[in-house]
């Protein structure tokens, strides 16, 4: 297990501190939130907030081009004042309802970006109308800046990581069945899955964030399997099918050599990747590897990503298969939910079906040429 990742400031606390730093100078300005932007599905996402009344909007996700003036601010990189907000009050918007029940008068809004591509939304919110006069915005740009710049920089080691690996799949030739569209669903999947677990169990967006990014690197230990066993036609021996499981143990030892490498050990959420990758391929029910552990004991992130990839396994064609309607899928899922899959993921991903099917429209494997020959059992 890696170490020293506890005690490590989140996301969240650092910008609690930011926020109270910028209460001394400017205290009116009562709420500040982020929101992440993924392109790949035009979805603007909730990721973190610090609110001093009671409550935030959490767990949302909007199409961006459903908010045409946030739309217009990503295309011009400009900002945005709303002097008073109460021109909101009859938009529909579950954000500006919540905005205006708690107090909110004035709010500025800027995008900010990663190389030249959209990240996302910071939102600055004060409870008095017209509050951000130009010298105010003038204060406020250092701190509009250093959000900004925590949140790339937190986000910066899933980026390095998902880099590195692909870099390695590539000297190394690495093939099987996991083409860039599995990653892509899958990974979304689990998107899904951590916001609506996020409702029920009360986790934070950042954590489901961390899940998403750290999601498609589950499998990296397939690098170190020879592609004698990997790419084998046919049904693997018990001693082939040992050696295909050892990839989780593997994988571990490669993520640890990575957060070494790169300096990231410390790094909040680091824990989140260490745990999809090495006990992904746990069963609730103690008959799971490399560990056998149940239940609870299997640290959620791996119990999400452990459906969303089973799940896209079956429903993507193979050359040694078809793929599963989503219905058998989901009847495969629910015939071992509570034994090898979290029973509440597997209820969760059934209520999904309209984001699921979008997912697999806009993330399809027509455009992939080329399937690795053969297959494993390993799922």
């Amino acid at each position: 297990m890696i170490s020293g990742v506890h005690g490590v400031s989140t996301v969240e606390e650092n910008l609690h501190q930011l926020h109270n730093d910028l209460l001394e100078q400017m205290p009116e300005i009562h709420r500040l939130a982020i929101a992440l932007y993924d392109a790949g599905t035009d979805k603007l996402i909730t990721f973190t907030h610090s609110t001093l009344e009671s409550g935030s909007l959490a767990h949302h996700e909007v199409t961006l081009a459903d908010v045409p003036s946030l739309l217009e601010l990503a295309k011009t990189r400009a900002d945005r004042v709303v002097p008073d907000m109460s021109i909101f009050k009859n938009s529909g918007s579950k954000h500006s309802k919540m905005l205006l029940e708690q107090g909110f008068r004035s709010s500025y809004t800027k995008p900010f970006y990663k190389k030249n591509t959209l990240c996302g939304f910071l939102f600055f919110d004060a409870v008095e109308a017209d509050y951000f006069q130009p010298v105010v915005l003038r204060h406020l740009s250092v701190y509009v800046d250093l959000a900004a710049l925590m949140v790339v920089n937190a986000l910066a080691p899933a980026d390095i990581l998902r880099s590195a690996v692909s870099m390695v799949r590539d000297f190394s030739h690495y093939r099987d069945e996991d083409t860039g569209s599995h990653i892509d669903r899958m990974s979304r999947y689990t998107h899904l899955l951590g916001m609506s677990l996020a409702k029920e169990r009360d986790l934070t967006d950042e954590f489901v964030e961390f899940v998403y990014l750290f999601a498609p690197l589950h499998d990296v230990g397939k690098i170190t399997i020879a592609d004698s066993i990997l790419l084998k036609e046919g049904k693997l021996t018990e001693d082939e099918m040992a050696i295909m499981r050892s990839h989780v143990d593997e994988g571990g030892k490669i993520i640890n050599r990575m957060f070494e490498t790169f300096n990231v050990e410390n790094t909040p959420n680091m824990e989140i990747l260490y745990n999809i990758v090495t006990f992904h391929h746990e069963a609730v029910d103690g008959s799971g590897y490399p560990k056998g552990l149940k239940g609870e004991e299997i640290p959620l992130e791996a119990r999400i990503v452990a459906v969303a990839d089973v799940f896209d396994a079956l429903t993507s064609a193979r050359p040694y298969k078809a793929a599963w309607s989503n219905d058998e899928a989901f009847a495969f899922l629910e015939q071992h939910a509570g034994r090898k899959f979290d029973a509440d993921c597997v209820r969760l991903l059934q209520e999904q079906v309209e984001q699921i099917e979008f997912i697999q429209k806009n993330f399809s494997d027509s455009d992939v040429k080329t399937f690795r020959e053969g297959y494993t059992q390993d799922l």
